[in-house]
């Protein structure tokens, strides 16, 4: 599956649990020798009452805290099992609800953001709306977490910015104790914003619909957008909205690249 071009392996392990151990998640992960995808996905059910427990892997066998994309992705993939409109999974950090509006369209409620130091985390004290973070060309980045860690640096332009040399210095600074998703915004008008992300753990990927909600977050904390505006990525676009009593909303595709059978992986 994927969300505006971010694409998942999605696995059903409500029956038995799998188990997947990180080289098994690897190598599903990789282009040439897998399946390939950004992050593979586990349906688990919950003990808790929600529609299902959505575990997440990155490309690279580490677990993630939340995924927007993939968080559309699985509540498409429900409601078309079981005919409901209204989907709850439960991440680690917490409950995350989906609305369907339509045929592959998908809206989830990602929670309010957490903009303090320690619940980002940093390693240190600072403001996150100005971390004292540069490299090459670009610096002073605002910081959140929509349930993982996020760097948003606003820039002019995206034209010769070595992303894939910044992206993994960034990701791994020694500010980001659990590493952290590097977004690149450039704010085009106070309604839209186009965002490239190197993601921890997958690398540059074609949307990151947390990092889309982060970079709205932040954009509005330095009163450089509304709390609505439309997020460009290079596979789609994404619709946030912040609204008023803290919550994140992310409106945006889902759509089944196709479905089969893995064979068992030692």
């Amino acid at each position: 599956m994927h969300g505006a071009g971010n694409d998942f392996v999605v696995l059903d392990g409500r029956a038995a649990p799998l188990n997947l151990p990180a080289a098994a998640v690897r190598h599903i992960a990789d282009r040439r020798i897998g399946v390939g995808c950004d992050q593979l996905i586990i349906i688990e059910p919950d003990e808790d009452g929600a529609d299902a427990f959505m575990r997440i892997l990155n490309a690279d066998g580490t677990e993630s805290g939340a995924c927007g994309n993939a968080t559309r992705c699985v509540a498409a993939l429900l409601a078309e099992e079981s005919g409901a409109r209204e989907i709850n999974n439960r991440t680690i950090p917490g409950l995350l609800h989906a609305e369907i509006l339509g045929p592959g369209l998908v809206e989830v409620d990602m929670g309010a953001p957490r903009t303090g130091w320690e619940e980002i985390p940093l390693s240190n004290e600072a403001d996150t709306l100005h971390l004292p973070l540069a490299l090459g060309p670009v610096s002073d980045p605002a910081a959140c977490s929509m349930g993982n860690p996020h760097a948003t640096f606003f820039i002019d332009d995206f034209a010769h910015l070595p992303i894939e040399t910044l992206g993994p210095k960034l990701e791994t600074h020694r500010l980001f104790p659990e590493r952290a998703n590097i977004g690149f915004a450039k704010v085009e008008s106070r309604e839209r914003i186009r965002l490239r992300v190197w993601e921890r753990g997958a690398g540059l990927t074609l949307a990151c619909g947390s990092g889309a909600c982060a970079a709205l977050v932040n954009a509005h904390r330095r009163g450089l957008t509304g709390r609505r505006a439309v997020v460009a990525m290079d596979g789609g676009e994404l619709l946030i909205t912040w609204r008023e009593d803290g919550h994140v909303l992310m409106r945006g595709p889902a759509e089944t690249a196709f479905a089969g059978v893995l064979p068992e992986i030692v």
